[in-house]
């Protein structure tokens, strides 16, 4: 067997036959260090890669092998790998090749200019296959698809971006309550909740009331972030006690604030005949959200699973979004939406105007009546057994 430094000795000789372009007795040097330690993954890459000049492809293959038999997550071995098959003209193999290597792709302050251009270059061959594949499945499935209700064809396009995976799947992920059981719908069909129309029908009404109270009392809308600055800001720093994203809430900790709602009594009257989540000091929850000119909400997810949140556009300017998990839409005045806040959300005012919208809160339809007193009921004894009073949240 080989000492340390014969095998020290064997990877420089290798190293100087290749920068020489002695391709042959790179890998003869190659083999002899191997010999000694065949756990050296730079020589079996080393290997594969002057195999792979002498043409030697299976050999190569057979190098790169060893090299994911010790670890089977090395990059530089998936990505010379998916290069290979894609020498050898196997476009399928390769594209899903370049996948497996990109999902352990490190950081590109991390590569070396060539290493970044070949994984740019993987990028390219893996968006290709997912669009000539997804062209491919949306022919031979049209049929079938054509008979799908609009709602279904919606739903059967987000399965087959994520089954092409260029459509993330984003979960639920609550910042306190997650009750099991409850779908990851990003947006709900408005089919749903047939009460919709009157709140949407109620919008001239709750514009006047905003107005009056955008002139009158200013002072009542409050930043929306407001954390102590020695907690753990995060994402929310720049927002932090800001006033580019304020709120006039109309409850406090589930409770009515009542001299708010005497002054938007249609607004609350609206609010109140929708199916509220009524959970003790959490819910229910309405408020106008203001977000000032160039302005952006960072992604973040909401509190619990077991309510939804409804946004109704009152003041919009062009140039406002929203995105709930992989789907973005735009607002229209009056159009109100239903949405699982639980997957991450963001939301942008890129217009020199200030956006307002009404959000405020429901029972996600999916629970059942026992259900929803039990969880109000749980959530009520665990604030009494720890003698806390938490904040109300949107």
């Amino acid at each position: 067997m080989s000492t340390s430094a014969e095998t020290a000795a064997a990877n420089q000789a290798a190293l100087r036959a290749m920068a020489a372009g002695d391709f042959a007795g790179a890998e003869a040097a190659l083999l002899q260090s191997l010999a000694g330690n065949r756990a050296n993954l730079s020589a079996w890459l080393n290997l594969a890669a002057v195999r792979r000049r002498r043409e030697n492809i299976d050999g190569a293959f057979e190098a790169l092998r060893e090299v994911l038999a010790i670890d089977g997550r090395d990059f530089r071995a998936l990505l010379m790998s998916a290069s290979m098959l894609e020498q050898l003209g196997q476009a399928k193999q390769a594209a899903t090749a370049y996948g497996v290597a990109l999902a352990n792709v490190p950081p590109d302050s991390m590569l070396d200019p060539p290493t970044r251009a070949a994984v740019a270059h993987g990028r390219e061959v893996q968006a290709k296959h997912a669009q000539d594949l997804g062209d491919y499945i949306r022919s031979a499935s049209a049929d079938v698809r054509s008979q799908c209700t609009p709602a279904e064809r919606r739903r059967l396009e987000h399965f087959i971006g994520i089954t092409l995976r260029v459509t993330p799947r984003y979960p639920q992920l609550p910042l306190e309550y997650y009750f099991p059981g409850l779908p990851p719908i990003e947006f709900y069909e408005r089919e749903e909740f047939p009460w919709l129309a009157d709140l949407e029908a109620a919008t001239p009404v709750i514009q006047r009331e905003l107005h009056a109270i955008l002139a009158e009392d200013a002072a009542g809308f409050a930043p929306y972030i407001h954390y102590d600055e020695h907690l753990p800001l995060d994402q929310w720093r720049e927002l932090n006690n800001s006033p580019r994203w304020t709120a006039f809430h109309f409850y406090e900790h589930g409770r009515r604030i009542e001299e708010r709602c005497r002054r938007a009594p249609r607004t609350i009257a609206a609010v109140e005949a929708l199916p509220q989540a009524q959970v003790p000091l959490r819910s229910p929850t309405a408020i106008f959200s203001v977000l000032k000119p160039k302005t952006r909400i960072p992604p973040h997810t909401g509190v619990a699973n077991f309510r939804l949140l409804i946004h109704l556009p009152l003041i919009l300017p062009p140039g406002c979004g929203f995105r709930v998990g992989s789907e973005t839409r735009e607002w229209r005045i009056g159009e109100a939406w239903v949405f699982d806040d639980t997957i991450e959300h963001e939301a942008w005012n890129d217009s020199g105007e200030t956006r307002v919208i009404l959000i405020c809160d429901i029972w996600n339809p999916r629970l059942s009546e026992d259900e929803r007193r039990a969880i109000a009921a749980v959530i009520a004894a665990t604030d009494a057994y720890n003698g806390t009073v938490p904040p109300a949240h949107v």
